[in-house]
């Protein structure tokens, strides 16, 4: 561009500057810029590699991994301030008297009999004083450090000296870990050299080096790896890949490598999800205290229950990061994911999802199938049946809703005899009112296809529509809160739409429901139910359980049912696990309260929590043995005179009485929460949890700063 022309152009008056002919004598050009201006430096791979080699030490369940520094299991006796500066003081006093005793003989010369015994007496008694100095001097000086060492381990004055010496001043740095070996460099990949695949190696370390590979890409390629090992893959077509596209290899079907946006902290080579610190307070575990906490499908396997007041941090501090960390993992080829919750309620952005339902708006891509993907009429009616009734069985565990799995299995099957599908919404509807004229279709064509055997299931149910007890009409008043304008486009069976199926759990897909509660709560606890009810029959059929699969419910109120807490108890199982949210535990039966918190193995109570309920944790939490002192202060009462008068000026001097102090210890059984302290002692942004793995592995309650 003509710099000098466009000047004249906007400034008629400006006189261009002359030029200079060449380079300026005894002027340094600058460099060529290696990228052009405002680019962003290209990535060393430094990150990823810090990352990658960064120490995970094994650690109690919970404990965030990533450069975690293990302490010890009991809290070491930490002496008072004054106790140990007057120690340390009393101990130099006692080693200062002891040498002036010994150098000045007041205890003998005994302390000189190992210099006599074990020296000739030409070097005691020679005419060389420098000798003779250096000898005698030296032993002085070997005693003195003799009686420092001893009377310095009795003040502890080690422990002054680290406490407030030098070493107190500055923060520690954390020490440098020695570089890994060759063979044991996780950024060589040494497991894939050792089976043969060194090319393939070599071409993903060169990657990591460059900085082109992440943490999912490093992920996903160890899970491809691990189907190697199993037998699903095999190592040519794995190492075909690899050489192919790199650190790209065995993608993802939606083609992503990483999420939009990420708001947690993730470790997907451990798995684990950093949801907080574990408070640094007294009754959390000493090795516990000051770690991070970290949550993984180890622990979510057992499934977790967070029971919290709305603005507790139960979505955003828990949902949240948890239906991000099961995205990446995903990503990763290595989970599904199903989160389901409110319209609105922040559970990601629909781009960090493969599927998207939202039920009630009329711009859905995707529908939600009504009879979970099956084609079985018994399946499709216990799902089915389970969603609309669920709540109404008898909430004592041994109870169930067969009647109106039989019920609706009467009209399931007929009707799928005869058309192929199952009925929609409204004609489900119209089949469970018990109305002459779509029951009496329904037996015409059932007679035109020679469906005797069916018959027989419609004379059933048209025998119990005169019945006034009949379930049928329950049904009937639970589907039609689905049987509205808003919900017209969806759960069609007809096949005009993209309904989605819980089928699909066996493959890494990530999908999120939003449910309709603003005027339409009813219906979005049925649906909550029906997702429930299609995940634990899903879930439970596939063949391949390395996949894990995990439900995401943001706000369980009326989903906890019998049959609900029977399916998260065969979930662990599985290789499956869900993640349940509560307002109160008011909002579950009061008889599966109980079941509830048994079958679940991560229970974590937020702040705000109603004595009431945090009793139902204090229960399942149990008690523990505890050492009590009990200080009982006995007044003395004087007998002579004299000591009368020294009371009294005790009692002058510091305005109490002269007692005595007896402590008493004992061994009790307490609590290790009680409702009280779960109700009022709870910070804000805090929560209690108790941990259980799917290996058995148990974490006391612990308190959590949700915030840290």
């Amino acid at each position: 561009m003509d710099t000098d022309g466009t000047r004249d152009a906007h400034n008629t008056h400006a006189t261009p500057l002359p030029r200079p002919a060449g380079p300026v004598e005894g002027a340094v050009m600058p460099p060529m810029p290696t990228m052009p201006p405002g680019a962003p430096p290209r990535p060393d791979g430094s990150t990823f590699l810090t990352w990658l080699r960064a120490p995970r030490p094994q650690a109690a369940p919970g404990v965030w991994r990533l450069g975690h520094r293990p302490r010890p299991e009991r809290e070491p006796e930490r002496i008072p301030t004054r106790q140990l500066l007057s120690g340390a003081l009393i101990a130099f006093l006692v080693g200062w008297l002891v040498w002036s005793l010994l150098w000045n003989g007041y205890l003998g010369t005994w302390w000189v009999l190992p210099l006599d015994l074990f020296t000739p007496d030409s070097w005691r008694e020679g005419n060389d004083r420098v000798g003779n100095a250096f000898l005698w001097y030296g032993y002085y000086t070997v005693i003195a450090l003799a009686i420092l060492f001893v009377v310095g381990r009795l003040g502890r004055w080690g422990e002054v000296w680290r406490r407030f010496g030098p070493p107190a001043w500055q923060p520690s740095e954390p020490t440098a870990e020695p570089p890994p070996t060759p063979g044991q460099d996780p950024a060589e990949f040494p497991h894939l050299r050792a089976a043969g695949a060194g090319a393939a190696a070599e071409r993903l370390a060169a990657e990591a080096r460059a900085g082109v590979m992440r943490d999912v890409d490093h992920a996903r390629i160890d899970r491809a790896w691990q189907g190697v090992r199993s037998g699903r893959h095999s190592l040519a077509a794995f190492t075909g890949a690899v050489l192919k596209d790199g650190s790209a290899a065995c993608l993802h079907p939606s083609g992503e490598r990483d999420l939009p946006a990420r708001h947690a902290r993730h470790d997907l080579l451990t798995g684990q999800v950093r949801l907080g610190t574990t408070a640094d307070d007294p009754r959390n575990p000493y090795h516990y205290r000051g770690a991070g906490l970290g949550l993984g499908p180890d622990l979510l396997g057992t499934s977790l229950l967070a029971v919290g007041p709305a603005g507790s941090g139960k979505t955003g501090g828990v949902i949240r990061p948890l239906a991000e960390s099961l995205c990446l993992h995903a990503l990763a080829g290595q989970a599904a994911v199903v989160v389901v919750g409110a319209a609105g309620a922040g559970l990601g952005p629909a781009e960090s999802y493969d599927v998207v339902v939202r039920i009630g708006h009329t711009d859905s891509v995707y529908d939600l199938d009504l009879y979970g993907g099956t084609t079985d009429p018994d399946e499709a009616a216990a799902i089915l049946a389970e969603a609309l009734v669920g709540d109404l069985a008898d909430p004592h565990p041994g109870s169930d809703s067969r009647r109106s799995t039989t019920v609706l299995a009467q009209l399931l099957g007929p009707f799928h005899a005869v058309h192929g599908r199952f009925p929609s919404v409204p004609e489900l509807r119209g089949l469970l009112d018990g109305a002459p004229g779509p029951l009496a279709a329904l037996r015409k064509a059932l007679t035109d296809t020679g469906q005797e055997p069916l018959l027989r299931e419609l004379d059933a149910r048209e025998r119990q529509v005169a019945h006034p007890g009949d379930v049928g009409t329950v049904l009937a008043d639970r589907i039609a809160l689905l049987d509205r304008p808003a919900f017209a486009p969806f759960f069609d069976t007809s096949g005009r739409t993209r309904p989605f199926s819980l089928k699909a759990l066996d493959h890494p897909v990530r999908v999120r429901v939003d449910l309709p509660q603003r005027g339409h709560a009813d219906a979005s606890r049925i649906l909550a139910r029906l997702v429930l009810a299609q995940f634990t029959a899903a879930v439970t059929a596939r063949e391949d359980r390395s996949l894990f699969a995990c439900l995401l419910l943001d706000d369980a109120s009326g989903v906890v049912t019998p049959e609900a807490v029977r399916g998260i108890q065969r979930l662990r199982s599985a290789g499956a696990g869900a993640v349940l949210t509560l307002r109160t535990l008011d909002d579950a039966p009061r008889p599966l309260r109980g079941p509830l918190l048994g079958a679940i193995g991560c229970r974590m109570a937020l702040s705000g929590l109603t004595p009431w309920d945090g009793q139902d944790f204090a229960e399942v939490w149990g008690k523990e043995w505890t050492e009590t002192r009990d200080v009982t202060d006995r007044q003395i009462i004087a007998e002579t005179p004299a000591g009368k008068a020294v009371h009294m000026l005790r009692r002058v001097i510091t305005g109490q009485a002269p007692t005595a102090r007896a402590v008493t210890v004992r061994q009790v059984e307490r609590e290790r929460w009680s409702a009280s302290e779960l109700a009022h002692a709870v910070p804000a942004g805090h929560a209690v949890l108790s941990l259980t793995s799917v290996r058995g592995e148990h974490a006391p309650p612990l308190l959590v700063d949700l915030r840290g």
